[in-house]
């Protein structure tokens, strides 16, 4: 099937499978691995910056710009490059949904 009605449909499916939410478990699993730092659910012990309740543009811009190394880091530089930008900008969210 050649169609463009057909070609159409199969560019809606791909643009909507790419805009697709990640499964909030997901989400929630990829935030766990900041409690080591960060504290559960981005509640942090003092001197550590808490996540829980942070402004999710700023936590994500944050996160990018550690992970393109345009901000020091010992530690976070590394495990950020460990996500996609589309997985960080969901645990950006994560934490920003948290109570402080």
């Amino acid at each position: 099937m050649n169609s463009p009605l057909f070609s159409g449909l199969v560019v809606l499916a791909c643009a909507g499978a790419a805009q697709a939410q990640p499964d909030p478990l997901q989400v929630r699993s990829w935030a766990a691995a900041c409690a080591n730092c960060h504290g559960t659910g981005g509640h942090a012990q003092p001197g550590t910056e808490p996540l829980a309740g942070a402004d999710k543009d700023e936590l994500l811009k944050k996160l990018l710009d550690f992970k393109r190394g345009a901000r020091p880091a010992t530690i976070m530089n590394q495990l950020s490059k460990g996500y996609s930008d589309e997985q960080l900008a969901a645990i950006a969210a994560w934490f920003a949904a948290q109570k402080k």
